[in-house]
């Protein structure tokens, strides 16, 4: 199950991981991130022990998603070493994400 990500754990989880980490921008009424939930959560099975993923509420936690620059959800931010690497916007089919997590292994 993907982990719940918050302002107040982002830091520890996300720039501290010796893991790729991918972390979802979401909001419960954002159509298209429904569409992307059960991919994310289909990751976090698949990559159990390789990578960490994530999702971040961006009603309930708005400070990192200011400070990503979060515009348009769902956002799906990939981090590696402390660092944003890539980036997807909208909804895109999973081997695109597997994809991107796959290139910082």
């Amino acid at each position: 199950m993907a982990l719940e990500i918050t302002d107040s754990n982002f830091e520890e989880v996300v720039l501290k991981s010796d893991k790729p980490v991918l972390v979802d921008f979401w909001a419960e009424w954002c159509g298209p991130c429904r569409m992307v939930g059960p991919i994310v959560e289909e990751l976090a099975k698949e990559y159990e022990g390789k990578a960490v993923i994530g999702k971040l509420n961006v009603d309930f936690n708005p400070q990192v998603a200011m400070n990503y620059g979060i515009m348009s959800i769902p956002s799906l931010l990939v981090f590696k070493g402390g660092q944003l690497v890539d980036k997807q916007v909208g909804a895109v089919p999973k081997h695109i994400l597997a994809g991107k997590l796959d290139a910082q292994m």
